[in-house]
């Protein structure tokens, strides 16, 4: 099960999103589990933003080792699952990718369809997509040239949004 988060830069939104959800899935015993992540203007190379970072360890999230890098075409088709921040970097996605549709939500989008009840594993969510209102399709601020409040906030946001597509990835590797 990879699942792959894609932002702008590649070292706030999507690297949290990533080490989140290897925090989870690690705590959760999801088997064969790995979360990567990509962004659309990568700034490659350089580390989880200091703001983002000092949030993701107040979360329990280990942050090293990590080096953002651009998505590609390859990179956004090997995923299981992609999730982008927001509607235009799910697009960028599918420009890239155009085959992985049924798998590539943003995070607003996976969460609100994980939730469902009608979700038991990952191949229901683009069925369910339909039934998302507009309030389901939020996007994720980037929290760039802000407080390190706004930071805490995002980063709180993200982990809220995370459990029900982690849940719904333990049930998929399960069934």
């Amino acid at each position: 099960m990879h699942v792959l988060f894609v932002c702008t830069g590649n070292i706030c939104r999507s690297p949290s999103a990533e080490r989140l959800s290897a925090a989870f899935a690690a705590v959760h015993g999801i088997p064969d589990f790995t979360a990567s992540s990509a962004g659309t203007r990568a700034v490659i190379g350089h580390p989880i933003h200091r703001d983002a970072a000092f949030v993701l360890e107040t979360l329990g999230a280990d942050t090293s080792g990590f080096a953002a890098r651009q998505l590609t075409a390859k990179i956004a088709s090997t995923a299981d699952l992609t999730i982008a921040m927001t509607s235009a970097h799910r697009d960028i996605v599918l420009e890239a990718a155009p085959r992985q549709l049924k798998h590539t939500f943003t995070l607003t989008e996976a969460s609100h369809l994980a939730a469902m009840e009608d979700a038991e594993t990952l191949a229901d969510l683009a069925g369910l997509r339909p039934r998302l209102s507009t309030k389901d399709k939020t996007d994720i601020p980037d929290p760039i040239g802000q407080s390190p409040e706004v930071f805490a906030a995002i980063g709180a946001q993200i982990a809220d949004l995370l459990p029900p597509i982690m849940e719904l990835c333990r049930r998929t590797v399960r069934a």
